[in-house]
């Protein structure tokens, strides 16, 4: 297996999906968690959790006004007629680093070993003589080889968040429902 297979195998396709899936979802609950904080300044109660029933209805067909502050005059103002609003944010930059180091290595040794021993006889029988000499190698062979393989990896997935002003219809609306309950006691 070379390495240019082993850079191909990393799931960096799979990693920007999964970012980008995972950006717009957080960005979601993040325009609902806004959203929650926005009615809360316009003076209404939190959404009921849907075991607790529905939301407490005034006479007038409106959703009760009770997070109020109430100041000197005898009036009780929300957030948002205070001049507070709510904060929305945005994933504006994200970055994907993506380090690998793959290595591979072959490593191959032979060694060879041979001795020489040196024979030589001399002899003779009556009247004929003979004499031989001889050479003997023994020779030792080994093989052997090493594979190593080693392969390292760290990622790194960054975004920012940057504070955006609310929609403008969305203040809209709600300065229109708050203007519909002034006349109302909160």
């Amino acid at each position: 297996m070379s390495v240019g297979t082993e850079l191909l195998n990393a799931p960096f396709p799979e990693m920007v999906k999964s970012l980008g899936v995972g950006i717009a979802e957080a960005q979601f609950e993040l325009d609902l968690v806004s959203m929650k904080i926005a009615r809360m300044m316009a003076g209404y109660a939190p959404d009921p959790e849907p075991a607790e029933g529905a939301a407490a209805i005034a006479p007038s067909g409106m959703p009760e006004r009770t997070m109020l502050v109430p100041l000197g005059d005898g009036r009780s103002y929300s957030l948002l007629e205070l001049g507070f609003t709510p904060t929305f944010y945005q994933f504006v930059d994200t970055l994907i680093e993506l380090k690998m180091s793959i290595s591979m290595s072959r490593e191959t040794n032979i060694a060879r070993s041979s001795s020489t021993t040196n024979a030589s006889v001399k002899g003779s029988v009556g009247f004929f003589s003979a004499s031989a000499r001889m050479t003997v190698s023994s020779v030792s062979a080994s093989y052997s080889a090493k594979y190593q393989y080693s392969a390292e990896g760290s990622s790194l997935m960054r975004t920012k968040l940057v504070p955006v002003p609310p929609p403008a219809i969305l203040e809209e609306r709600i300065r229109a429902m708050i203007a519909a309950t002034i006349g109302q006691p909160g």
